[in-house]
């Protein structure tokens, strides 16, 4: 994969001002762990629709929490960036850096990107891990024939008649998480039990309070 932006160090002559609320005090007053739930798989899988409904029920049971979706992001902080490996690497690094804003927020994060490569999510996590933030690979798996039967936004009409190049799972490779901490088959679970797994996941972890 070429080397992207993503690889890019802290700018020159900044520092860190940490204010005088932390995280875990913002956590204890809303009754929760912050964390961040990544959602990967590709375009038409189901990844906007599963965090949609895991959304929907936190904020139901009182949960503070915010999804930040790959388009609704290329609408303005992203929106200067292409499809290029270089771009999507530099896209998801600038995701994960607002990731860790939110969750030092104490707010449960809901991040659903195609996200293809495994070195840019892989450096999302170390960022939270190097923070001491909670992070979950969730890998909405479905079959490339599921996908492109579904497709949504008609992107992989385009792709399959070369008017898109580089479209993940056409003419790009999408790399399958290893070690992710859950996998919904959504080409057999509805939307409402996908996301009853990633709640019972976010339970088990101790991030709703209980566990």
């Amino acid at each position: 994969m070429a080397e992207s932006s993503s690889e890019s160090s802290t700018s020159d002559n900044v520092v860190w001002h940490s204010g005088s609320v932390d995280r875990s005090t913002r956590e204890r007053q809303l009754g929760q762990v912050a964390g961040t739930v990544w959602f990967t798989g590709l375009s038409g899988s189901g990844k906007s629709t599963v965090a949609v409904e895991v959304e929907r029920q936190l904020a139901a049971a009182g949960r503070l929490c915010y999804r930040l979706d790959g388009d609704n992001l290329r609408h303005g902080l992203n929106g200067d960036l292409g499809f290029s490996e270089a771009d999507r690497g530099e896209n998801i690094r600038r995701t994960g850096e607002v990731c860790r804003l939110l969750v030092d927020a104490g707010i449960i994060v809901l991040a659903s990107f195609v996200s293809p490569f495994r070195a840019d999510r892989d450096q999302v996590r170390a960022m939270h891990r190097s923070a001491s933030m909670p992070f979950f690979e969730v890998y909405v798996e479905v079959p490339l024939e599921v996908a492109e039967s579904r497709d949504p936004k008609g992107l992989y009409r385009k792709a399959r008649a070369g008017e898109i190049r580089g479209f993940t799972g056409i003419d790009q490779p999408y790399e399958m998480p290893e070690s992710p901490e859950l996998v919904v088959h959504t080409a057999t679970c509805s939307v409402e039990e996908s996301a009853a797994m990633v709640i019972t996941l976010l339970e088990g972890q101790g991030i709703l309070g209980k566990g």
